[in-house]
């Protein structure tokens, strides 16, 4: 029983590892290293903060 639910977990760890995997490898091509690094949000909240003296 336990070693069938050892495996099992073993099982599920390295399918995860190869989603993971994969899903980097699809990011990575689909888009560029100026769109994953660039900063959108915090572009448009410094937009939307108007400070005021």
């Amino acid at each position: 029983m336990w070693f069938t639910l050892s495996y099992a977990a073993w099982g599920i760890s390295a399918a995860l590892v190869l989603w993971m995997l994969f899903d980097w490898f699809k990011v990575d091509t689909t888009y560029s290293e100026e769109v994953l690094t660039s900063s959108r949000e915090g572009e448009l909240e410094a937009i939307a903060e108007e400070h005021r003296v």
